[in-house]
């Protein structure tokens, strides 16, 4: 009885504390949070997306530290992808994901929702006053260049795509060690043919 009653209060004591931006941690993990504040960002004007480049067009009414880090990560013009990787490793995002750690709402070590932070993610969406994107990700929005540009800044992920690039040149490797030596007749298959 006194570990729910503890449970309820940190649960309590996060929900007055946490902004959108750690509901979009809990949510979809730092690339959510990047993607939450460009679309911030977009709707405040300080920032334009077109294709995939992001470019800032005016002053941040916002102190938030996530929205500072992304305007710093493009001082004139910049792809998205490299806006979410550069922001994503930053200290804003450390900061939030150990805050939320220490509210026992994020596990430390593969930083994913702990049950008492997917109770008060479910709390949030029942509530409805968080924007969808936040809680589901870009693919909400409405059809235009925002949330176009969000989506194509989709990357391979770092450990797939080393394997993948590997792969390819592994088979690029082989592929041309057996085509460099054999006669112009094609690849042989080993055997003897015929007539002895």
């Amino acid at each position: 009885m006194t570990r729910s009653w503890g449970r309820r209060r940190t649960e309590a004591a996060a929900g007055g504390t946490l902004d959108r931006y750690a509901y979009a941690f809990l949510a979809g993990g730092r690339r959510r949070v990047v993607e939450s504040a460009v679309v911030a960002l977009t709707e405040q004007g300080a920032l334009s997306l077109r294709a995939t480049r992001l470019r800032p067009t005016g002053e941040v009414r916002s102190t938030h530290a996530v929205e500072h880090a992304v305007i710093a990560a493009c001082p004139r013009s910049r792809r998205v992808r490299e806006v979410i990787d550069t922001v994503g490793r930053s200290q804003p995002l450390d900061d939030l994901a150990r805050q939320l750690v220490c509210l026992g709402l994020l596990s430390g070590r593969r930083q994913r929702a702990t049950r008492s932070g997917r109770r008060l993610l479910a709390a949030a969406v029942s509530e409805g006053s968080l924007p969808r994107y936040v809680l589901e990700g870009p693919a909400v929005l409405a059809t235009g260049p925002v949330r176009h540009g969000l989506l194509s800044a989709a990357s391979v992920p770092d450990g797939l795509g080393r394997t993948l690039r590997r792969m390819g040149k592994a088979l690029d490797d082989d592929h041309s060690s057996l085509t460099d030596g054999a006669p112009s007749g094609g690849i042989g298959c080993g055997g003897s043919s015929g007539g002895d």
